[in-house]
């Protein structure tokens, strides 16, 4: 009990103190403060709002959830290596279309791909499949098409703006990248050649691969005798909940802060800001940064803004918030060096700054 208090109640004297210094700069009285009303009509219109993104969200949340958790427990990563194209052009098409196959959420994508391309996978196919797997797979895909019924052009020019982003991006890592991207303490050395570190290392992983089949081979009968089904359809529940959880938080903050800003933000503030040519692109893109909201649910929240934004801008958020948002920024400076991952960046913003403009102006006019 004691733990709990000294844990709940700093913040709390703290938000106390920051609310006397806003009353104490404000001049505002404590009979003000307390004969203050809200507006009901705004407040009704958030609940709304709020309510309504969680429930669309929520199907296409659990989906993904639960897929994502069977191949956890149940597709190794060395099966993966096995299937990867080692030529440069068929390499960036599987990772691009990987997420088709294997449709996981990007909360849980990075470590998996750090895993795989220190198993042997290039990395250039890692990271591709880093921007397309939250995107190109059909879980999202039918979320988009669900979120955009009155115009299925938006979940189209989604997939083959990203496809053409990924691709391209892909193309230029295999052609300019000749080291390992990933950190020291993650690949064990900055200085080797990617293309030494893909055949060196997949010829590692193939011969360790033996010891660990034929190691789990035996471990396998034991784990089966001793009831293997249920371990794993309890690691697939165990999975699955920690990630729904995991997603479910992004989702809330999300839906909370689209319904403060539909609701706090006049329909006036937003045509005028969706009506400018480039900066309505770059807000809903620095808006889905910032958001960090799963690809299964994000397009719920940019059909909310479809009165007040065009088709481009819209396309924008859908395509560069799973690629590159602020929770899997950190979680990619943790696994890649930090030049790689301001390069990507960069790409990643240019790329589907021009691309989503090109594609108002081409097909969603």
């Amino acid at each position: 009990m004691t733990t709990l208090l000294l844990r709940v109640l700093p913040p709390l004297l703290t938000l106390g103190c920051l609310g006397l210094a806003a009353m104490v700069f404000t001049g505002t009285s404590f009979s003000e403060l307390a004969a203050w009303q809200p507006d009901t009509t705004h407040l009704q219109a958030f609940k709304i709002m709020f309510i309504s993104l969680i429930l669309e969200a929520f199907p296409f949340i659990l989906l993904g959830v639960l897929f994502s958790s069977l191949l956890q427990v149940f597709v190794s990563d060395e099966m993966i290596r096995r299937l990867t194209p080692r030529h440069a052009i068929g390499g960036v098409l599987f990772g691009s279309l990987l997420g088709i196959l294997f449709p996981l959420c990007e909360c849980g994508m990075i470590p998996v791909v750090r895993r795989l391309i220190r198993k042997g996978m290039p990395a250039y196919i890692g990271i591709v499949f880093i921007l397309a797997g939250p995107i190109l797979n059909p879980i999202v895909y039918t979320a988009t098409f669900t979120a955009f019924r009155s115009r299925p052009e938006i979940a189209y020019a989604r997939m083959g703006l990203a496809f053409a982003v990924t691709v391209t991006i892909g193309l230029l890592l295999y052609r300019f990248m000749k080291t390992s991207p990933l950190r020291e303490s993650a690949s064990g050395g900055s200085g080797v050649p990617v293309a030494a570190l893909t055949l060196h290392a997949g010829h590692h992983a193939h011969a360790h691969g033996h010891d660990h089949d034929h190691h789990g081979h035996h471990h396998g009968h034991n784990h089966e005798s001793a009831g293997g089904s249920r371990s794993r359809f309890s690691s697939t529940l165990a999975h699955a909940s920690d990630e729904f959880f995991e997603m479910g938080k992004y989702l809330i903050f999300g839906a909370l802060l689209t319904a403060l800003i539909q609701t706090g933000l006049s329909r006036e503030v937003l045509t005028g800001i969706g009506e400018h040519p480039w900066f309505g692109h770059i807000f809903m893109m620095g808006f889905a940064f910032i958001l960090s909201i799963c690809s299964t649910s994000d397009a719920f929240v940019a059909a909310s803004f479809a009165g007040s934004f065009g088709g481009g801008s819209l396309l924008a958020f859908l395509v560069f918030g799973p690629m590159i948002d602020l929770k899997n920024t950190l979680m990619l400076l943790s696994v890649f060096k930090t030049k790689v991952v301001l390069w990507l960046i960069a790409l990643t913003f240019v790329l589907v700054l021009a691309g989503s403009i090109l594609t108002e102006r081409l097909f969603l006019n």
